[in-house]
């Protein structure tokens, strides 16, 4: 630990947890039981990246592909979600950490979306780590509402000189900088339809580990790995 603190650290963190189906399968437990593992593991991450005074950190909890699961097992994810909202952000608040969600909250019941809505509200002045959940997320919906944004504004007049930097602004993660490190657990050599214009440059770290086992231990070694790396933007041959 004390290595990592001395060291350059990345600004932002993004995670794709996958996994918690597989890791249930191979215990003969119900998927919920991935799930509810899933998100204790997800708690013991946060609470080390706020620990190593990272600012900012993006964890994948649930695709709009996800809403194609069997109606069961999506009822117990929607469980998951409201419990954690429930048990969690008076600690949040606490703790200094901010929540956003990032994705299509009009995707979810409505009492979810009311507790989404007032979590954030309520942790808004934090400013010790800011953590976003992808619910109902698409890497590819985002860009498209981004250009859907910009056309209502030029539709009303708005003068909008359209280039990398003012179209981040329209992103779901506007005001964010991009990730640096994208960890993906289960082994899975795919982004999945993440955070595609964001994770242009992001350093990569896949491990075989699915997400419940993704523990404190192997997480400092991935931001190990992306300290002992050099940082290349562009294309470079040598």
């Amino acid at each position: 630990m004390s290595d990592l603190e001395s060291s350059k650290l990345p600004t932002h963190v993004a995670i794709i947890m996958d996994g918690n189906g597989r890791w249930a399968r191979k215990r003969n437990l119900p998927r919920v039981e991935g799930h509810s593992k899933g998100i204790e593991r997800a708690k013991e991450i946060v609470s080390t990246t706020l620990e190593l005074k990272i600012p900012y950190l993006t964890l994948y909890a649930f695709s709009r592909e996800n809403w194609q699961r069997p109606k069961e097992e999506i009822q117990a994810l929607l469980g998951l979600l409201e419990g954690y909202l429930d048990r969690e952000v008076e600690e949040m608040k606490e703790r200094g950490i901010r929540l956003k969600v990032i994705g299509r909250i009009s995707d979810f019941p409505d009492r979810i979306r009311r507790k989404l809505r007032k979590a954030m509200l309520y942790t808004s002045t934090n400013r010790d780590l800011l953590l976003s959940l992808a619910l109902s997320y698409s890497g590819r919906e985002e860009i498209l509402t981004a250009v859907r944004r910009i056309i209502r504004k030029k539709s009303r007049g708005i003068s909008i000189r359209v280039n990398e930097e003012s179209f981040r602004d329209f992103l779901y993660t506007g005001g964010i900088p991009d990730p640096d490190l994208l960890i993906r657990t289960s082994g899975e050599m795919r982004i999945s339809n993440f955070l595609l214009w964001q994770i242009a440059y992001t350093e990569l770290y896949i491990t075989e580990t699915l997400w419940p086992d993704f523990g404190r231990e192997e997480y400092l070694e991935a931001l190990a790995e992306y300290r002992r790396r050099e940082r290349r933007f562009g294309m470079i041959c040598e």
